[in-house]
């Protein structure tokens, strides 16, 4: 079974607003190599970490929890080493949490850089805060040390992690992109998704009839949840080099068609479909009024089943269906789904025990290490075949099944929400207000232009690149 998970965002919780971070709030360094106390290198201890050497582990608290990291990886690590204290620290802010640390030189061993308030990648690569984690891939695999941890993990995980031409994180979770539903609910009213826009807005009018929102998204601290919709619905109409024009700031790129139709297309929904007050809620209160049967179809990703899982109701369960086609000369299938590797584990350079933080990550890309992760969590790691055999969800068993339905056709991820924070944070503000009608989609594209546009022309922001 074959998920994907990115976002290589999110698996959210935390409510700061992210903000962009300059290179020089993070301190900086001359190298990019493991610091602290080592120990005897070997095929058991490929990176010589000290038996003695303390770790600490700060993880963002939010839909994954973290029994992950307290009860399998960190077990996993002070099993290895039984001399060495592990410290645990949990957050939702953590760039508020760890950017002081980073300007002092006190930094932690492993950091999950997740949630809305995580940490520019960009800045800190710029300022070397970062280990290259190649020896990470290239080091024996805890399962089979003939073979090489790189070897262990499916394709594209590694590179959804490159930053600056090098991987820089982990991206740890498997996670597919959809609309989500309550299948009890569409059932009981014999509702089926709609592969055609034109069908997806008659269900939506059919969901209002019955006195439910048939769509919203939390706009106070998730717009991304929208913004991905509008950039996946614009890849399908033009295919995946609409989105890596984007990531490359390529002249035009946001004023280009496919992003025009789909923004012209979901801001239509908008209109018609979205009640006002989902701006100023939170991805909980959306959440939770979904759970509560007030809802329709809400974006997200595969993680949201296991967040709610304390609010959801015996009535109530998940499914996950793709985008509908917006035109009928799409470039891509209705069936193609947006898959990616995300939620991103970073060593920062500085660490007291870095060596120790690439243990940590091996562990954690063990077959042990990985699937104890999903069983706490209910998400899918990178690791090859370490979730085969668990039982799977609702919501897991229709993400499998879009997957399995999606093949070759799957939409790819989008950078840039990791490499120019400031295009990121301006994307948010101009999906409310495209959503909530206080601008056209014209101008939505035009004015994404010009801040990608501003963003390029910055010399001092760091420029990336990526081939597709």
């Amino acid at each position: 079974m074959t998920f994907n998970r990115r976002r290589m965002l999110h698996g959210l919780g935390g409510l700061a607003v992210l903000t962009a971070v300059p290179a020089c709030a993070f301190g900086g360094n001359e190298a990019e190599t493991p610091t602290g106390p080592t120990g005897d290198a070997g095929p058991e201890n490929p990176f010589g970490v000290a038996e003695d050497a303390a770790l600490e582990v700060v993880i963002f608290k939010g839909g994954l929890g973290d029994a992950y990291a307290t009860e399998v990886h960190e077990p996993m690590y002070a099993q290895r080493f039984p001399g060495a204290k592990v410290e645990h620290v949990a957050t939702q802010q953590i760039a508020q949490t760890l950017q002081p640390r980073f300007a002092g030189g006190d930094v932690p061993d492993v950091i999950a850089n997740s949630g809305t308030d995580l940490m520019d990648l960009g800045a800190l690569v710029d300022a070397n805060q970062l280990l290259d984690l190649t020896p990470l891939f290239d080091a024996p695999a805890i399962d089979d040390p003939k073979v090489k941890v790189r070897d262990r993990v499916v394709n594209g995980s590694i590179e959804a992690g490159l930053v600056g031409g090098k991987p820089h994180a982990l991206m740890y979770v498997y996670t597919a992109y959809g609309l989500w539903y309550d299948a009890k609910l569409f059932e009981a009213n014999g509702w089926q998704p709609a592969q055609t826009w034109a069908d997806f807005d008659a269900l939506c009018a059919k969901i209002k009839a019955k006195g439910l929102h048939p769509f919203a998204y939390p706009g106070k601290n998730a717009a991304y949840y929208q913004y991905w919709s509008i950039l996946v619905s614009a890849a399908k109409i033009g295919g995946n080099k609409v989105l890596v024009d984007i990531d490359n700031l390529v002249d035009g790129a946001w004023t280009a068609d496919p992003v025009k139709q789909s923004a012209a297309a979901w801001a239509e929904i908008g209109a018609k479909y979205l009640d006002k007050s989902y701006e100023g809620l939170t991805h909980t209160e959306v959440q939770t009024a979904q759970n509560q049967g007030r809802i329709g179809f809400f974006p997200c990703g595969s993680w949201l089943e296991n967040e709610q899982k304390d609010q959801t109701p015996d009535s109530f369960e998940y499914a996950m269906c793709p985008l509908p086609s917006v035109t009928g000369g799409d470039a891509m299938p209705y069936a193609a789904i947006r898959t990616a590797a995300g939620e991103g584990y970073i060593v920062p350079s500085q660490a007291k025990n870095s060596a120790g933080g690439l243990e940590y990550l091996r562990i954690m890309l063990s077959h042990e290490g990985a699937r104890g992760f999903t069983e706490r969590t209910g998400s899918i790691t990178i690791v090859k075949g370490a979730a085969d055999g668990l039982p799977l969800s609702p919501g897991n068993k229709s993400v499998a099944a879009a997957q399995s339905a999606a093949g070759d056709n799957i939409v790819t991820y989008n950078a840039f929400e990791n490499w120019y924070k400031e295009l990121e944070t301006e994307l948010r503000a101009k999906t409310n207000a495209l959503m909530f009608g206080r601008i056209t989609a014209d101008q939505f594209c035009a004015e994404m232009q010009a801040k990608a546009d501003a963003v390029k022309a910055d010399s001092s922001i760091p420029k990336q690149q990526r081939n597709g």
